[in-house]
């Protein structure tokens, strides 16, 4: 039986790992694969390496443990900062544990244990994807605390705009406007 650690993620204290460790334990006992050890943290994939727990943890785990595999749910589980995250999957090839991402079913040894071409090119691929999805989100963040225009919360949001699909415009787009409220219906 093949010897694999789980290595769960999320972003924010409010998120839970729990529900990515469960389902990683099932598919890994579908799988036929002990789980001997669960890395998790609530840490940012932004976050350096040396500063990431579970990372730290698994690589010393691997130093001093034999794995056939690490076993995470998706890529951005990893991380969201590219290089940072192949320095972890090279690490993993070099000590002949092949990283697992389950929603791809994607190893990057192949059986022989050496490495995966395709795998290493789509990994590249996926981290980049999951690094613009963080660029991307941290820019709404920052556009939604710069407009104040915007709607700041849910009790602010006009009836009409959460009853109908209409497009909305923030109040320093329109021409004239006058009223307490931060948006105004767009014509389709």
């Amino acid at each position: 039986m093949e010897q694999v650690a789980i290595l769960a993620r999320v972003s924010t204290q409010r998120q839970d790992y729990e529900r990515q460790v469960v389902e990683l334990t099932d598919y890994c006992q579908r799988m036929n694969w002990e789980v001997v050890k669960v890395f998790a943290n609530k840490v940012s994939g932004a976050t350096r390496n040396a500063d990431r727990e579970e990372i730290s943890g698994l690589v010393e785990y691997v130093k001093e443990h034999r794995l056939n595999r690490v076993v995470c749910l998706e890529i951005s589980r990893l991380g969201r900062n590219t290089l940072e995250a192949l320095k972890v999957i090279n690490y993993l090839n070099e000590n002949g544990v092949s990283l697992h991402i389950k929603n791809y079913n994607l190893n990057t040894l192949n059986p022989d244990g050496k490495v995966n071409p395709v795998a290493s090119l789509i990994c590249t691929i996926l981290l980049e994807i999951a690094s613009m999805e963080r660029l991307t989100i941290k820019e709404r963040m920052e556009s939604a605390g710069r407009d104040h225009g915007a709607f700041p919360s849910a009790e602010l949001i006009p009836h009409e705009y959460l009853t109908q699909k209409r497009k909305y415009a923030p109040a320093s787009a329109r021409p004239h406007s006058t009223g307490e409220h931060s948006s105004q219906t767009v014509e389709n």
